[in-house]
């Protein structure tokens, strides 16, 4: 019996050996894994905030660029803040070449001969108080940072999220209703358009009216002078309003991206606005 005990003794051992040996490697790696995973995640939790920091200190800089010192403060209903700012503050004139500058004078309109109109000077929210900007300041929308996060980045904020739609589209759920003059040179164009407020949910959804001026073909040459209105999710899309490079505003009655007010409904009165671009 001894023999026999010490004969599988010696037999078995080397496989307990081994199978511990294996174990412990084994609860060796788990371990080294879970405190891998735990530190990675300790990385990324502590990377995250830094990084939202950042993003958000890069906003109050860009809102800080943006937001010019203002001469009187208007409350819009809407939640909109009108900011009235001195004409030579305005975002145009922050391009070196413009710096210390003021507007020129406001140009004539064009004569329209013998042309008779009953139009009326469309309104906004914020201005049918009675409140207005004083002389040699124009309404600016106060931007939010709200309005820089939906576009989840500054360098987004003002730039197209949707494809240009050509003028013959005709797929990607693109609806649309096209007038159009073809010449060889205009110098202007006028337009009355109808006022609504459609409600758009999809971060790639939008909804407008416009007029165009158009150069060149729907390729790499197009250049495009746009004004209307336009709905579109809370979405910034495109370069547009006082953001755009060059863009120099001389009405102080017109906050360019605030609020048209009335607004027509479906089975009700209609409402217009009047809509001038010329050289």
């Amino acid at each position: 019996m001894a023999c026999s005990s010490s004969s599988i003794s010696s037999s078995t051992t080397p496989n307990i050996t081994s199978k511990f040996i294996v174990f412990l490697l084994l609860l060796s790696l788990q371990v080294h894994l879970l405190l891998g995973s735990s530190l990675h995640h300790k990385n990324h939790t502590s990377f995250r905030p830094n990084r939202e920091i950042h993003k958000l200190r890069t906003v109050e800089a860009y809102l800080k660029k943006i937001n010019k010192p203002s001469i009187k403060t208007i409350h819009s209903p809407d939640g909109d803040v009108i900011e009235c700012v001195l004409s030579h503050l305005q975002p145009a004139f922050d391009h070196p070449r413009l710096r210390g500058q003021k507007p020129l004078d406001s140009p004539e309109r064009p004569s329209r001969g013998n042309e008779t109109t009953n139009e009326k000077s469309f309104t906004q929210l914020w201005s049918q108080s009675g409140e207005s900007c004083p002389d040699g300041s124009i309404p600016m929308r106060r931007t939010t940072k709200s309005d820089v996060l939906r576009a989840n980045s500054v360098r987004r904020f003002g730039r197209r999220l949707r494809k240009p739609i050509r003028r013959d589209s005709s797929g990607g759920g693109h609806e649309h209703a096209v007038v159009f003059v073809n010449g060889e040179q205009y110098y202007g164009a006028k337009a009355s358009i109808n006022v609504w407020a459609p409600r758009v949910t999809d971060a790639y959804e939008f909804s407008l009216s416009q007029i165009w001026l158009i150069s060149g073909s729907f390729g790499h040459d197009l250049n495009t002078i746009e004004a209307g209105w336009q709905t579109d999710a809370y979405q910034a899309t495109g370069c547009y309003n006082l953001l755009c490079s060059g863009f120099v505003q001389t009405n102080n009655k017109i906050a360019i991206g605030a609020a048209i007010s009335p607004r027509s409904s479906y089975n009700g009165r209609q409402f217009d606005i009047g809509l001038m671009i010329w050289k």
